[in-house]
């Protein structure tokens, strides 16, 4: 006899088919969450300790950063101390000027001169005072240039006073100090040393 089948198998064979697309879809579902947990674990590892090294690095640049504040404060005394070191190698080298100066006028001054006032600018020396002549002007100028520390005498005016009834010229003479050639070697030397 012939076996007819009553059994709808198309029907049967596809509820197999969508329960195998069922089970494989969520198969695949679950395994894309896997993969994306894995992923994310591994890219929160990476992230994680790429913020370990920047934070390492932000504490070290902050120790750099304290470190140079450190060096430009040191830097800044040093120059400060350099400056002063400097101010008293200079008031050292120039400390035996104002001798120099005044045993240079004192041994020069011709008789009838007598000076009012002398000021110093540098290397710069104003003499202000009263002649009995203009030839003894010229002869304190000649005596000056003749000195050793006294050099390029110039005579910025000269005009007649009178001082105590007696007529005088009143003059006023810019004088240059210059150290002598043999000091300023003897100076070096000790500097040298």
């Amino acid at each position: 006899m012939i076996r007819i089948n009553l059994l709808p198998h198309r029907e049967i064979k596809r509820r197999e088919r969508r329960q195998q697309f069922y089970v494989v879809s969520v198969l695949m579902i679950a395994l894309g969450l896997v993969i994306a947990l894995l992923v994310h674990t591994v890219i929160a590892g990476y992230v994680e300790r790429q913020e370990r090294k920047n934070n390492f690095f932000k504490a070290e640049i902050k120790k750099l950063d304290e470190e140079i504040a450190e060096i430009k404060r040191l830097r800044e005394q040093i120059d400060a101390l350099l400056a002063r070191k400097q101010v008293i190698e200079a008031l050292q080298s120039n400390r035996a000027e104002t001798v120099h100066l005044l045993n240079e006028t004192t041994k020069r001054m011709p008789e009838g001169i007598y000076l009012r006032s002398i000021k110093q600018s540098g290397k710069r020396v104003t003499l202000v005072g009263y002649a009995q002549s203009n030839a003894r002007v010229s002869h304190l100028m000649r005596a000056l240039d003749d000195s050793e520390y006294l050099t390029q005498p110039q005579l910025v005016e000269i005009k007649a006073a009178t001082v105590d009834g007696r007529r005088v010229g009143e003059f006023t003479l810019n004088v240059a100090i210059e150290q002598p050639k043999t000091e300023e070697k003897a100076s070096d030397k000790g500097a040298r040393r």
